[in-house]
């Protein structure tokens, strides 16, 4: 869909990113506290939004921005959502450990409509996951009670259980690869064929804590983020080790001293559905766009106004939605009223997300 009546940029080619044509959702149609997850439908042009007022958004994005067209109350604080394959369903995890399920074919036109609701696990749902294996739908939940559940949503009882080293803090999955980050920088790969056998572990190759991993749209690898301004693409198979490397972003240097640099958390990283570039998200309120072959910084974007929290591409990669609100990157007292909450959308124009010509696809 071409959004907002997007022209095509100028020839002159630059690495600094313009959010000048980026779309923001009226601040009456957008949630009352922190957002935590967003992800587009696979399937229609609906974005999802997960919030810490307990509530999950479904938006209606068209070629003027986005509109609310259903909204859904969960029992905590949403701190994932996902969609179904077939983009009809929705599931939600909260901060109580229930999973919250809505069937859009099953529910008014829009407006406010009942979730199922099931208790999955002793402590908070942090991540949520569908998955297809002999095709028949899964919704893969991670928690912080330190397992990974498999849901065929027929019955009460998970169809298996994952049980990890630490608490679950990011979990992602593309094809048959799922990847589960806890807490002590334990990253598990594991084959959906075969999903409560974990296919290889590491630790992660970042110092400090992860924050998040997101899967190549090829699903050879996942990229790493950390909350020391970095990021590392790993890729799962031995043969290809030699291709893992790590960079420095969402850093801000300090003009005086020329060893010293403000550090922020990497706190979301989303690859292109086509073009398998990635983007990075930062406590900054910085997003940049990259080329992992290359290893490239594409595009980098003006500061936004605070910390962006969640980002997605939609379903063929032309726009780039990212949520701006508080992280807790500064602890209790940077929480404040003031504190700004924004969803935008940013048309992705031109070569913004291409790879660089010539790059061999390693």
């Amino acid at each position: 869909m071409a959004l907002f009546g997007s022209a095509a940029p100028a020839a002159a080619s630059t690495t600094t990113g313009d959010t000048s044509k980026d779309v923001e959702v009226q601040q009456s149609q957008l949630p009352s506290d922190s957002i935590q997850d967003l992800q587009f439908s696979p399937t229609n042009d609906f974005l999802a939004v997960g919030s810490w007022d307990k509530k999950v958004y479904i938006y209606e994005v068209a070629g003027n921005g986005a509109n609310g067209k259903w909204l859904f109350e969960c029992q905590g604080h949403v701190l994932g959502v996902g969609w179904s394959k077939d983009g009809t369903r929705v599931a939600a995890g909260d901060s109580t450990g229930h999973l919250n399920i809505v069937d859009f074919r099953n529910v008014a036109a829009s407006g406010q409509v009942q979730a199922q609701q099931a208790k999955a696990h002793d402590e908070a749902i942090k991540c949520v996951r569908w998955f297809q294996t002999g095709g028949q739908d899964y919704v893969a939940t991670g928690s912080w009670d330190k397992t990974v559940k498999f849901w065929d949503l027929k019955g009460a009882q998970p169809v298996g259980t994952l049980t990890c080293q630490d608490r679950v803090y990011s979990m992602d999955i593309k094809d048959q690869l799922l990847v589960v980050a806890t807490a002590d920088r334990h990253i598990n790969m594991i084959n959906l064929n075969e999903p409560t056998k974990i296919y290889k572990t590491i630790v992660s190759p970042l110092k400090w804590q992860t924050r998040v991993v997101s899967c190549f749209t090829d699903a050879s690898g996942f990229a790493v983020g950390s909350i020391e301004g970095r990021c590392a693409i790993q890729y799962v198979e031995d043969k290809d080790t030699s291709l893992n490397f790590s960079f420095k972003c969402h850093r801000q240097q300090d003009p005086t001293q020329r060893d010293v640099a403000k550090v922020y958390s990497v706190n979301a990283i989303s690859f292109h559905p086509q073009h398998g570039t990635f983007s990075t998200a930062g406590s900054d309120g910085t997003f940049h766009f990259w080329d992992k072959d290359a290893k490239h910084r594409l595009k980098g974007y003006p500061e936004v106004g605070g910390s962006i929290t969640a980002t997605a591409f939609s379903r063929n990669g032309d726009i780039f939605a990212y949520a701006v609100s508080y992280d807790w990157s500064k602890g209790f007292s940077g929480n404040t009223p003031q504190y700004p909450i924004k969803l935008k959308l940013h048309p992705v124009i031109g070569d913004e997300c291409k790879p660089r010509p010539g790059t061999k696809k390693r």
